[in-house]
């Protein structure tokens, strides 16, 4: 066995695999005189440091149920003026979820709001924060299956679990009596105990007639909207400028039926 198979070995038995993805290239490093052996095994544990951390990161991504990781280095404040870059940048720094305050982004279809939601949750992550996202008809769907087979608390509880919890496409149509039930409960538990980030086509004063009870929608309401950020967002989609590039002269099945486009 060779001096460098042994000390393998031994990192591994160490779970200190990951010193060995960089070891070859700091004892070249050593070996060419930039390093002295306190700077060598500083810089191996620094690399595992790093690895860790990663892989950390990587875990708490993962486990927040992204249907897509987006983040605000591919976001593009210079497409629009309207855009409230500034407002954007200040709540990207997490500062809102250490006060276990909320936020509600408001706009029309295709203008940022679920790719600014999925960035901030990935920016929580990153800042050790338990994050989950979930768009809001599938929440009420989990929680409708739970009143039908007994486990309701359980799933209700698993919503309760995370710092930061994301309903994407919040009042895309009008509640039933159990899930306006059910999203009272969820909000009355985590208002000012942890973090919703919510996204809706539309603004919250425009959410009261989707409940059919006006006490409990007044409730809700006053509870989220009123302690929550805001973050209201206008001007054009940016779906069109996503599409691919066609003939000069040719037009997308979209382009000919005047453009769809979705939350």
């Amino acid at each position: 066995m060779t001096a460098f198979h042994q000390l393998e070995q031994q990192l591994k038995l160490l779970k200190l695999g990951g010193m060995l993805t960089t070891i070859e290239q700091r004892i070249h490093q050593a070996e060419d005189g930039h390093l002295g052996y306190v700077d060598f095994l500083e810089l191996l544990l620094e690399d595992e440091i790093e690895r860790r951390s990663d892989h950390r990161l990587s875990l708490r991504i993962a486990r927040a149920r992204f249907d897509q990781v987006q983040t605000f280095e591919e976001f593009d404040f210079g497409a629009d003026p309207s855009i409230p870059s500034q407002q954007i940048r200040d709540l990207a720094t997490c500062r809102f979820l250490e006060r276990h305050a909320s936020l509600i982004i408001c706009g029309p279809v295709g203008v940022g709001k679920t790719h600014i939601a999925r960035a901030l949750g990935v920016e929580a992550c990153r800042r050790g924060y338990v994050v989950l996202f979930t768009k809001t008809a599938r929440l009420l769907r989990d929680l409708a299956g739970g009143h039908a087979d007994g486990s309701w608390e359980q799933r209700f509880r698993a919503y309760l679990r995370a710092d930061v919890l994301i309903l994407d496409d919040f009042a895309m149509q009008e509640f039933t009596g159990p899930q306006a039930e059910d999203l009272y409960q969820l909000i009355d538990e985590r208002v000012g105990r942890s973090s919703l980030i919510v996204t809706s086509n539309r603004s919250p004063q425009d959410w009261y007639p989707l409940f059919p009870n006006p006490v409990l929608a007044e409730s809700i309401l006053d509870r989220l909207a009123g302690t929550a950020h805001q973050l209201t967002l206008t001007g054009k989609s940016y779906r069109p400028r996503l599409r691919p590039t066609t003939d000069a002269g040719t037009q997308t099945a979209g382009e000919r039926g005047g453009g769809r486009r979705s939350g």
